[in-house]
């Protein structure tokens, strides 16, 4: 189970929302382009590592393991993930 690093899990919302400034940071890609279901690889042009240092980002920043077989290839499956993993209902596994 994941413990949050807050009381309150971040809503969908704001998970998007933070998940596209964490994208945003790394490729500096304008906020207008990282559109929630997006392809990160044909749409927006990420390669495997830049979807692995995304991953990478989001454990250490939640504290938890994001499965190697998750199909993440949108910022809505990141926070498809990531609300129930919060919010400690996953099969998340604390970092």
């Amino acid at each position: 189970m994941v413990t949050p690093l807050y009381s309150a899990s971040p809503s969908s919302v704001e998970l998007t929302r933070q998940v596209q400034h964490l994208i945003r940071r790394r490729k500096g890609l304008p906020l207008g382009r990282l559109r929630p279901a997006a392809d990160l690889h044909t749409d927006l042009g990420f390669d495997l590592l830049d979807v692995v240092d995304i991953i990478l980002a989001l454990e250490q920043r939640y504290q938890l393991t994001i499965p190697d077989e998750l199909p993440l290839r949108t910022i809505d499956d990141f926070v498809r993930f990531l609300g129930p993993a919060l919010a400690g209902t996953s099969t998340a596994q604390a970092a």
